[in-house]
């Protein structure tokens, strides 16, 4: 009888071990992750210090200040998703 109750135990807990293994993130994993977020955050920031900087100024450098923006977030996503990427390669 007490063979059949430590098994009853054991066999649920060893499932929920082994899908928690199969689909959550190493911690190395996850540190990149975090970073890479952190970086993206970071092009954003720079971003908005751009467009901000060029408030009050001219039509025209507003419009390039805009242009730089987008291309700081463009490329803080493109980062983001290469550090990803080989965050979920690699590690």
């Amino acid at each position: 009888m007490k063979t059949i109750t430590t098994a009853r135990i054991a066999v649920p807990f060893t499932a929920l071990a082994l899908l928690l293994a199969s689909c959550g993130e190493s911690p190395a994993e996850k540190q990149v992750n975090e970073q890479a977020e952190a970086i993206d955050k970071s092009y954003d920031a720079q971003a908005d210090v751009v467009e901000s900087l060029a408030e009050g100024a001219p039509k025209a450098e507003q419009q390039a200040a805009e242009q730089r923006a987008d291309a700081l977030r463009e490329k803080g996503d493109e980062v983001e998703d290469h550090l990803k990427d080989m965050a979920d390669k690699e590690l």
